[in-house]
Formats: structure tokens, C-alpha cells, sequence
């Protein structure tokens, strides 16, 4: 996958992209980050890139322009590779006949965007190449959403002085469910939300710390008891914590009659 995104701090990304899961990601060629200052497609000599709105207002609002360049300019490049890709190919007679190259989704983090969710995350997760969009001052010129994106995205119902970190949010999200960016490559399946639940408690050495013990299941080595006491145990998180999320959940019978049993002696 490959990741670009528009900002004007890119400086903001340095350790982000190079440490930790998006480090190791990138380490083993499964991603590939990169941080553009679309001040740089400004077209003027002052690098301006936002102007007072019509109509009046306060604030400042982001140009059409650089942000239409650098988007254009990362397709472009993006087109080049691909038709180099496909040279390359075409001249070994053991490759396949290189497919055109999927267009990349071009994301805008923005307040007024959908709330991202897993299910967001495992949708982008598929995509090859992602363009995320990051705002500042008052807002975007309506050009941009109208006739650029391809998304709009929020992170919550809150108030951040830009969209770089959301963005970061998101591409965290999105990268380690990439095939082999987790060491275990169950953790992601496993994750609150990616089931609809709300994660099992966990537990490691000592088997007793400071009185409070281990619950004797997880030391029984009996997996079928163990595996039926995690998926007891989301359940009960999920409604105590989160029970709206029990509504996009297929239970079975016998799960939604033990609910209803914990829900009538709370």
C-alpha cells in the first residue's frame, strides 16, 4: 500500500511514520508513507494557500488550487509507476499481463466527515493507495469536497486545531490490518470492534500478584472452556461498557437468553 498524504506540517509525521507498527511496516516494504507540504503547489511567490471567504466571516479558508495540484501530481506519479510497472512485466513472458492500476481513494479528514469505525479501517485496508487531505483555519473552499474527495472522514465529535491527527489515527488503523504488519496475525481479528464486541480481559505471569489471582480457567489448558469464557466475557464488557454495539451483533440463542438473565439481576 502506499499512503500520501497533504499537510502543511509534514514534520508532524517524522516519528510517527518511522517508529513502532508503521516503522516496522514500512521497514518490510508492506507500506509506504509519505508526507507532502502542499504549500509547495501554492503557485504564488508568498506560498499562500488560504484566503478570507465570500460572503464574509471569520477565519481563513483553504484555496482550491495547491491542494487540486499536489492531489493531481501524486495521481500523475502514481500512473507513471504503474505503466512502469507494466513495461516490466510485459517483457517477462513468465509474468502476467499487468492489470491497471486501482485509483486511489482520496480521503479528507474534516469534522462534517462520516465517524470512523473498524469497519472504515478494514474497507481501506484493501485499497493500494491512499491520499489523506489535512485542513487548518476555518475550513475548505466547498470545490474540494465537492469534485476532489472520494471520502470524508471524522475521528469524533470534537475540535482539533487540523486534520494531522486524526490522519494519523486512520492510518494507524488501516496499516496493521495490512497481511504481515502484526507479528501475530490474529491480533487484529481479535481487537475490540473487529468483532463487534468489545475485547475479553487479559492476563499474564504471576498467576498471583499482590493477592489478586488468575481466573483458573485461563490455567486450565482446556481451549473449548477457555475460548467459551472469552466470548462470555466480550459479552458481558460489551453490555456493561458499550451495549449499544450489542445491536449490530449476531447473537445465538442461547447468548441473547444469558443477557437477558444478567440484564434482569443488574
Amino acid at each position: 500500500m502506499k499512503v500520501d498524504v497533504l499537510t502543511l506540517f509534514p514534520e508532524m509525521f517524522h516519528g510517527v511514520f518511522g517508529t513502532s507498527i508503521l516503522g516496522k511496516a514500512q521497514a518490510k516494504g508492506i507500506v509506504s508513507l509519505n508526507a507532502l507540504n502542499f504549500r509547495e503547489y501554492a503557485g504564488n511567490k508568498h506560498g499562500q494557500v488560504d484566503d478570507m471567504p465570500y460572503g464574509g466571516g471569520g477565519g481563513m479558508v483553504l484555496k482550491p488550487e495547491p491542494i487540486f495540484a499536489a492531489v493531481e501530481d501524486l495521481l500523475n506519479e502514481a500512473e507513471q509507476d504503474a505503466q512502469s510497472t507494466a513495461a516490466a512485466k510485459s517483457a517477462d513472458e513468465t509474468q502476467p499481463e499487468a492489470s491497471s492500476a486501482k485509483q486511489p481513494r482520496i480521503i479528507l479528514m474534516c469534522p462534517q466527515g462520516e465517524t470512523f469505525t473498524q469497519k472504515k479501517a478494514e474497507e481501506l485496508s484493501k485499497e493500494e493507495h491512499l491520499i489523506f487531505i489535512c485542513g487548518h483555519y476555518e475550513g475548505y473552499d466547498e470545490r474540494i469536497r465537492e469534485h476532489l474527495v472520494t471520502d470524508e472522514i471524522s475521528t469524533g465529535d470534537y475540535v482539533l486545531t487540523g486534520g494531522e491527527l486524526p490522519a494519523m489515527v486512520v492510518i494507524d488503523s488501516v496499516v496493521r490490518l495490512l497481511p504481515g504488519v502484526l507479528g501475530n496475525e490474529t491480533s487484529a481479528v481479535t481487537d475490540s470492534f473487529s468483532t463487534g464486541l468489545l475485547e475479553y480481559p487479559h492476563y499474564t505471569r504471576p498467576a498471583e500478584f499482590r493477592g489478586h489471582k488468575v481466573p483458573d480457567i485461563l490455567l486450565s489448558g482446556h481451549h473449548k472452556n477457555i475460548d467459551a469464557w472469552r466470548r462470555e466475557q466480550s459479552l458481558l464488557r460489551t453490555l456493561t461498557r458499550r451495549p449499544d454495539l450489542l445491536e449490530q451483533v449476531e447473537l445465538t440463542k442461547k447468548e441473547k437468553a444469558w443477557l437477558d438473565q444478567v440484564k434482569r439481576h443488574e
